[in-house]
């Protein structure tokens, strides 16, 4: 037994750095193939998702890429690349709002495993799913939306998109919403729309295009009851209501945000006040398989192509080149005859002398 340990610890001593690159190479290769996830601590994030589908939401008043295009696709575009740079473990639902409710369409599922199905479900949301031209945000969609989030769990926080535009309009004395208590329920009141008013395309129960709402067609302000006379208004017109989203924000206790690019709504949903922390089963094994990858060409990868591939240029030797008038006095000055050499002329004493 002895024996065998000794020989086993002779060849260890003969192996040069290519072997134990090698034997390195081997163990990395089997921890990529055979080790299991590890329970980590991520920050992951839970929303509900709910969209304004009413037709104010069809003005054309937002670009992206260079195309106008209506706030819904931009919010839905918005979403997307927030989807895609959300942690796994995170988990988002859909929802939509119109009249006065809010329909929840998915509940919220992990971002990861789901990522296709989330953002497929998301290209089929436009506005022929709406069921009523009533658009009730305060005391309907946000409303609602909270008590969703409620039902399906405690961390589980509101996202609300809209533009702001009521129809009938909020009379100004209503200034809270019964049944929500600020703070209770988190979310972001998220803001989308020019400052510019707008017609609002009207479309019929088809979602086919049927002209623009005409002031005769919508409620003013000024015709509620107990309205004060004042200048006429134009809810025939659209643009984003921002002071009263504000508004709407401190009477939940919601973080309010006006959507200015889509990255400023990734930035409001991976907020850290937002956060859920807790161990999720992380898989780690391509580590393992980089970090043989990266043995592997500093090994065999000769030095000069390893300094190309990593963008690294290896030190050469410089001739140091002497000042300029230097050089020129070497040039100009004349030749001299070679050393006479005294060993190879013959002398006297080299011969011997005649007797």
């Amino acid at each position: 037994m002895n024996r065998t340990v000794r020989r086993l610890l002779v060849g260890l001593q003969s192996f040069g750095k290519t072997q134990w690159a090698l034997v390195a190479v081997l163990v990395l290769l089997g921890a990529a193939l055979w080790m299991p996830k590890l329970a980590l601590m991520h920050q992951r994030f839970t929303y509900v998702v709910t969209f304004d589908i009413t037709q104010s939401m069809n003005v054309e008043d937002m670009t992206l890429n260079g195309e106008h295009i209506s706030r819904l696709r931009y919010a839905l575009a918005a979403t997307r690349d927030a989807v895609r740079r959300m942690p796994c473990g995170s988990r988002v639902g859909w929802s939509v709002f119109t009249g006065s409710r809010a329909l929840l369409l998915l509940q919220p599922i992990e971002v990861c495993e789901h990522y296709d199905a989330l953002l497929a479900s998301l290209d089929g949301i436009d506005g022929r799913m709406r069921w009523a031209n009533a658009s009730r945000i305060a005391t309907g969609g946000i409303y609602s939306a909270i008590q969703q989030a409620r039902q399906i769990g405690e961390h589980t926080a509101v996202v609300f998109i809209t533009d702001g535009q009521e129809a009938p309009p909020r009379p100004a004395s209503e200034t809270s919403i019964l049944g929500v208590t600020p703070g209770a329920v988190k979310g972001w009141l998220i803001g989308v729309g020019g400052d510019q008013p707008q017609r609002i395309p009207k479309s019929d129960s088809e979602g086919n295009p049927d002209g623009f709402w005409s002031a005769s067609d919508v409620v003013q302000t000024n015709e509620l009851s107990g309205a004060q006379a004042g200048a006429p208004s134009h809810e025939e017109l659209s643009q984003l209501r921002d002071p009263y989203l504000q508004s709407l924000s401190g009477q939940t206790g919601f973080e309010y945000l006006r959507l200015t690019t889509p990255a400023s709504l990734s930035r409001a949903l991976l907020d850290p006040r937002f956060a859920e922390s807790e161990r999720v089963a992380t898989d780690v094994r391509w580590y393992a398989a980089l970090a043989a990858w990266l043995v592997l060409t500093g090994v065999f990868l000769p030095a000069d192509r390893l300094a190309r591939v990593m963008g690294v240029g290896l030190p050469t030797r410089q001739r140091v080149r002497k000042p300029a008038r230097e050089r020129a006095r070497q040039s100009s000055a004349p030749l001299r005859p070679p050393p006479h050499n005294t060993a190879d002329v013959p002398t006297r004493d080299s011969h011997p002398a005649a007797f």
